[in-house]
């Protein structure tokens, strides 16, 4: 394959990742749009999210065990067609039955998140596939696209409803849906590798003997969910913890995060080297920015934290994809499926857990009493309290990449 064809691969790949920032961050940012215009309740909304991450997951598993049994370079191209349904349906169906609106946002959503997972599982080996002189930094360089990504996205959804009015948010969905009609575009004309798949289901359950994929998936779990975790509760504990207004909370919250994640993803595809140390010293930084985020009582010092966690916590998912990709020799799609569903798992498991312990936490008859004595409300106790369960994330992968990184046995796995 020549440096063009590998060139313009690579911008259909880069283009699909901002995709996926699309998929993930358009019904938040839209959120009050719908409960304003249509008066969807929180946990209605709430649960778009839910099934986005539901609907990633099951493509990652379908992935794990039956990846055999599909055409790989098809399925590569179509990822960007569905998400253009998804899209299409998203914006139209609420426009064309009015009284069912929600029924055609869950189904757009369902329809986009399906290309999302499939972006999860097969872009990534597409990329690593492809002939370069440090591999690692470009898997890292795919990865810092996503984060941009939801820079660009967060910035122009705002402006575009700022500019052009809530009610016009269907033109929005359709503007974003120009992007995977890029990347569809860019895949028709391109030559997608061979990519490695088990012969059968057995192949599959092979692997699954291997301690290191587990372990290889716990770590991409834990990273996951360190990540996404601050991702979706920063601009909330931002708003109500620290007593920040709202479009702060959306802009420090959201974006800020996102640029140090972007940020340590690009320094990471310049200038990175040894992934086994900077796995264990991001998680090391990740913990300390969720306990000062959970102890301290200073603005400046919680803002700088939820930052940070992003520069932190940037590679512990494509850091980890990395690492299982040069421990295993055969297993191809396969290895990054699962790599897929454990990180998935985090980030659905990560934040709802934190929503549960903050939730507890307010109802408790006791925590006005504590809160009282600490001069917060209510609220920002459980809101602290979220957090310091999120440093768990972060802690518990200290020593899972420690012993990874400091492990003497160096030999790749295979499913031999």
């Amino acid at each position: 394959m020549d440096q063009s064809k590998i060139k313009r691969l690579k911008y259909a790949c880069y283009s699909t990742n901002v995709t996926m920032s699309a998929v993930g961050n358009l019904s938040p940012v839209l959120f009050l749009t719908f409960r304003t215009l249509y008066g969807i309740s929180y946990s209605m909304l709430g649960l778009l999210v839910l099934i986005n991450f539901v609907t990633q997951l099951i493509i990652d598993l379908i992935f794990s065990f039956f990846s055999h049994k599909f055409n790989i370079s098809k399925t590569v191209r179509s990822i960007p067609v569905i998400a253009v349904v998804g899209f299409l349906i998203y914006a139209l169906l609420p426009v064309i039955m009015p009284n069912h609106v929600y029924f055609g946002l869950a189904l757009g959503t369902i329809i986009f998140s399906a290309a999302a997972g499939l972006g999860e599982v097969l872009i990534s080996p597409v990329i690593a596939a492809l002939p370069a002189d440090d591999p690692d930094r470009e898997m890292s360089k795919l990865h810092s696209v996503y984060a941009w990504g939801v820079v660009a996205i967060v910035i122009f959804c705002t402006a575009f409803l700022f500019i052009a009015g809530n009610e016009n948010w269907p033109f929005l969905a359709l503007i974003i849906m120009l992007i995977p009609l890029t990347s569809a575009f860019l895949f028709a004309k391109s030559e997608i590798p061979q990519m490695e798949t088990p012969e059968k289901v057995s192949g599959a359950l092979n692997l699954l003997k291997s301690s290191t994929l587990w372990l290889c998936v716990l770590a991409i779990f834990l990273g996951g969910s360190a990540e996404c975790t601050m991702a979706q509760w920063a601009s909330g504990y931002i708003e109500k913890a620290l007593g920040i207004p709202k479009i702060w909370g959306d802009l420090f919250g959201v974006a800020l995060f996102s640029v140090m994640l972007g940020t340590g993803r690009t320094l990471y595809s310049k200038i990175g080297k040894n992934i086994g140390r900077v796995l264990t010293f991001g998680a090391l930084g990740a913990t300390i920015c969720y306990l000062v985020a959970a102890i301290t009582n200073a603005p400046l010092a919680g803002l700088i934290a939820c930052a940070l966690a992003g520069f932190c916590t940037s590679m512990l998912w494509p850091g980890n994809l990395v690492v299982a990709s040069g421990r295993f020799t055969q297993g191809g799609v396969f290895i990054y499926a699962m790599m897929a569903a454990g990180g998935d798992l985090g980030a659905s498991i990560g934040p709802q857990l934190i929503g549960l312990i903050t939730d507890t936490v307010i109802a408790d008859p006791n925590a006005a009493h504590l809160a009282e004595q600490l001069s917060i409300t209510t609220e920002q106790l459980g809101m602290k309290a979220g957090m310091l369960c999120g440093m768990m994330f972060p802690l518990v992968a200290i020593f899972v990449n420690l012993y990874m990184w400091k492990s003497k046995d160096k030999n790749k796995e295979s499913a031999d």
